[in-house]
């Protein structure tokens, strides 16, 4: 069974036991993933962490942005099987997130992870992840408040501020991630079917980690210990 159309996501929650300290000291990029699926609930999560809603009185989100303009937009590459719910999986393909609302909305049919991992100069976990979310940025909505200064600066700061979102949820709920940045734009652009005026920043592929080199908090007292000496 497939999941298909617009998407509604389950709402966030608690679901790990991992603190904020223990996700920094465990959050490395990680580029090789099992063939295992991620759970729409936990994708979920990861999505609203990047780019969530988290204050519904004021209509803020969980990246800090100047002047609260938003310039970002949030797609989903889905391989096949790649996200599961229960026993369905979603259809293969690119969605939108949409913070608002908190759900996916199908933008194109198919597998194109191989089209992306093109786009990004065949860096081939891009294709073995079994999803990557996309950054774009669409500067005029901040550089209209901010002038040059939004562009050269406010946009790429925002887009750091959510990767590293996604990182640190996709860490704490046991997932590995890698910030992907060389690419063609005009080929991701065409891969994801993004919007007039949007411009790519990340690609960000996604799964189960084949294994994951954790220091534990012991390790780096010694480390400074010896630094110091």
């Amino acid at each position: 069974m497939q999941l298909t159309g617009i998407i509604l996501l389950p709402p966030p929650r608690r679901l790990t036991g991992m603190s904020v300290e223990e996700a920094l000291l465990s959050r490395r990029s990680i580029r090789e993933f099992k063939g295992e699926a991620v759970r729409l609930v936990d994708l979920a999560l990861i999505l609203w962490a990047t780019y969530g809603v988290n204050d519904p009185a004021e209509g803020l989100l969980t990246t800090p942005s100047a002047g609260a303009t938003y310039p970002l937009r949030v797609y989903l590459v889905a391989g096949e099987k790649g996200v599961v719910d229960g026993e369905a999986y979603l259809e293969a393909g690119v969605y939108r997130y949409e913070p608002r609302r908190h759900v996916l909305v199908h933008v194109r049919s198919g597998d194109v992870r191989g089209e992306l991992s093109r786009a990004a100069l065949m860096q081939e976990y891009v294709a073995g992840a079994p999803v990557s979310i996309v950054l774009t940025a669409v500067y005029d909505e901040t550089v209209k408040v901010y002038g040059r200064r939004g562009r050269e600066r406010y946009v790429p700061m925002e887009a750091g501020h959510a990767c590293e979102n996604t990182y640190l949820m996709a860490t704490a709920l046991g997932y590995g991630a890698v910030a992907v940045g060389a690419f063609r734009d005009e080929d991701v652009l065409k891969a994801i079917g993004a919007g007039k005026g949007e411009t790519p920043l990340y690609v960000v592929p996604i799964g189960v980690p084949v294994s994951r080199r954790v220091t534990g908090f012991d390790g780096l007292a010694e480390y400074f210990e010896r630094a110091r000496s």
